[in-house]
């Protein structure tokens, strides 16, 4: 996929943020004033919550530069059917039940759990790993590589097939595929998983299972009362001491 930089701009903390497009995928780069040929920055991958970048781009670039302070250099794509990416009459199809099956009380299936994620894992991973091999071919980036923030199952599958990553920040509050528990068993690297306790829309016993399952011998799990954008800052920081470990 054909790498190009279509606009940069300094952030008022020496934060160079540049946006990018990989081959149709819009995406973000920040870097920190420090980084450069001599001295590359370690990087992040930091997937963003479905809502499309410009939705998402106050909290993505407040964990950038909070990373940036931390001397990491942070990357963001968008997701498969956010912003203004082509949906997927399939995908349009899985939250239709799903919303039907919320507002009827009823329980989300299986099925409709397989339908709404399994695709977008398997479109999502491969893009990610060609923004890996984009980002690192640049002179003032280096590894080692985390990963930070939700799909849980994207960040999951990326996990365990990507080598180049070393440790990763997963975000829990997202449906998980049963197949997804097999996958995790093939996950290694060191982990920290937020978890929200109240999240309103999922489920938490899920979440508990698949932190079970991972197969890593260093894994953390961060449950905090409250709903799903309930997140407290301090949670915040005790991931950005975890990359700190692990990434320096």
């Amino acid at each position: 996929m054909h790498f190009n930089f279509t606009s940069e701009q300094r952030l008022d903390d020496a934060v160079l943020e540049r946006e990018f497009t990989l081959g149709e995928i819009p995406g973000i780069l920040w870097t920190p004033a420090s980084a450069s040929a001599s001295a590359p920055a370690p990087l992040i991958l930091v997937s963003p919550p479905p809502l499309g970048l410009r939705k998402a781009y106050p909290r993505l670039a407040a964990r950038a530069r909070h990373a940036a302070a931390d001397g990491f250099a942070s990357a963001t794509i968008e997701l498969p059917g956010s912003g203004d990416r082509p949906r997927s009459p399939a995908a349009g199809q899985a939250h239709a039940d799903m919303r039907r099956a919320i507002e009827a009380g009823e329980p989300v299936t299986g099925e409709i759990i397989d339908a709404l994620i399994l695709p977008l894992v398997d479109q999502a991973v491969p893009e990610w790993q060609a923004a890996l091999d984009a980002l690192l071919a640049l002179p003032e980036i280096g590894g080692p590589v985390g990963y930070s923030g939700g799909v849980i199952s994207i960040g999951t599958r990326l996990a365990a097939v990507e080598p180049r990553i070393s440790a990763a920040v997963l975000f829990a509050g997202s449906f998980i595929p049963r197949a997804m528990y097999e996958e995790a068993r093939q996950v290694t690297i060191p982990l920290h998983v937020l978890l929200q306790w109240d999240d309103e829309g999922n489920d938490r016993q899920a979440a508990l299972d698949l932190f079970d399952a991972f197969g890593s011998k260093e894994k953390t799990l961060n449950a905090n009362m409250g709903g799903h954008t309930g997140v407290p800052s301090f949670a915040g920081d005790a991931a950005a001491q975890f990359f700190t470990r692990h990434l320096k």
